[in-house]
């Protein structure tokens, strides 16, 4: 990240993915602009810049975009001039706690119970143009009903999120504490945690109250109260993001410098030499579960066990793009492939 690089975050109102990198930000102290997206593609913004990827948010920092939430938040995290606005967890008991959590949130089957359980109490299950789009997102062909699907599902992901929260309500918020870690402020565990269950919790007639409720567990919606004030106190101290065009971003990263910090291309990494990876190489870059059919194109500039860098080939504005190593893959275009045997 280069010194005053300006922050703008490509996401839309009521993500829950977004919502966490917005909770850090606030939490954080760090000013941004934001560039507001369509919740369903198509997206011309990002088009673009090249970039096929449909998940949000994305975040730029000067010439460098960054995808997926985790990878925004450790570059943010390791960023220079991060304001120590909440507390730093220091120990490393702490640092694996929020380690775990994360991994809880994000690569169990807590977020997609969590969406069978909201779902269905809300007007999108009857959006037609919503549910395809989410059906392309999810890979299933025109056969799928993602509709049904989420209805049939739902009473065992009723029971499932109902287990996640009474685990938080008998382990780490038994004994009284105010936050995750044990901290006296907010730190990034409770960020790692409570935006699933904020966005489940807030959503209007998505909570099944009979099953999952104040009532039932006090300390985790006592919890989920305390950070939304603490995030809404942070905010007042910050500056009201701009909202920019598509057409102003572009003409903002075409002039940005980039970070060319990380641009290695490891030699020793396993799929580098199991595939002949080269730096310059055309390849594409997509998620390995949900948006895979979307694959944006670019050169390899920068491959490690964290982070896969590509620069965009496909838009009007070239733009590197950052993607984490876990859940992306890589591979070469066919036909750079076939030039390089």
């Amino acid at each position: 990240m280069t010194a005053n690089s300006q922050i703008i975050l490509f996401h839309y109102p009521h993500s829950p993915f977004s919502a966490r990198v917005l909770y850090y930000l606030a939490l954080r102290g760090i000013p941004y602009d934001q560039c507001i997206q369509p919740q369903i593609l198509p997206r011309p913004d990002l088009a673009r810049l090249g970039i096929r990827y449909r998940r949000i948010p994305l975040l730029s920092i000067g010439r460098d975009v960054y995808l997926d939430s985790p990878l925004i938040l450790r570059t943010l995290e390791r960023a220079a001039g991060a304001q120590p606005s909440f507390a730093s967890t220091a120990t490393l008991e702490q640092r694996a706690l929020e380690q775990l959590l994360a991994k809880f949130a994000l690569d169990t089957s807590l977020f997609k119970n969590i969406v069978q359980v909201l779902l269905p109490q809300t007007p999108l299950i009857h959006n037609q143009a919503f549910m395809k789009d989410r059906v392309d997102m999810m890979g299933g062909g025109p056969e799928f009903d993602f509709g049904n699907f989420v209805l049939a599902t739902r009473p065992d992901a009723i029971v499932e999120v109902k287990n996640a929260v009474e685990m938080l309500e008998t382990t780490l918020l038994a004994d009284g504490r105010q936050w995750l870690a044990g901290t006296a402020v907010p730190s990034l565990a409770d960020i790692e945690m409570v935006w699933p269950l904020h966005w489940l919790f807030s959503t209007p007639g998505a909570l099944p109250e009979e099953h999952i409720s104040p009532r039932q567990f006090p300390k985790v919606f006592a919890w989920v109260d305390r950070f939304e004030a603490a995030v809404g106190q942070a905010r007042k101290a910050l500056r009201a993001p701009e909202a920019l065009s598509g057409e102003r971003v572009a003409e903002i990263l075409k002039m940005a410098a980039a970070d060319e910090a990380g641009d290695l291309v490891d030699p020793s990494d396993p799929l580098v030499q199991a595939r002949g990876l080269q730096k310059g190489q055309l390849v594409q870059l997509w998620p390995a579960d949900t948006g895979s059919r979307h694959k944006t194109v670019g050169r390899l500039i920068g491959l490690t066990d964290k982070e896969i860098t590509i620069e965009t080939t496909e838009g009007e504005v070239s733009v590197r793009v950052h993607a984490p190593r876990h859940g992306f893959h890589v591979a070469p275009l066919a036909s750079e492939k076939a030039n390089l045997s």
